[in-house]
């Protein structure tokens, strides 16, 4: 019925080109993917940000061991 959702071809993604050129217009094109650059770089650098504060508060985080001489 609705095998084969999801997969895109050659075919759909210059539908979608075209549409998009339609759309947007010859002119706004590069200034479209300009923006769309800045943006995913400015995403990047967000999650990377991110990973980097989670690593840093893993390795100083304090151990379940306590320090010290262990009980007998």
């Amino acid at each position: 019925m609705l095998r084969g959702m999801g997969a895109l071809g050659a075919p759909e993604l210059l539908i979608i080109l075209v549409i998009i050129l339609l759309v947007f217009g010859g002119a706004k094109l590069p200034k479209l993917a300009k923006s769309l650059g800045q943006a995913q770089r400015e995403f990047r650098k967000g999650t990377d940000a991110a990973a980097d504060d989670d690593e840093d508060a893993a390795k100083n985080r304090p151990s379940d061991k306590p320090e010290g001489k262990p009980s007998a």
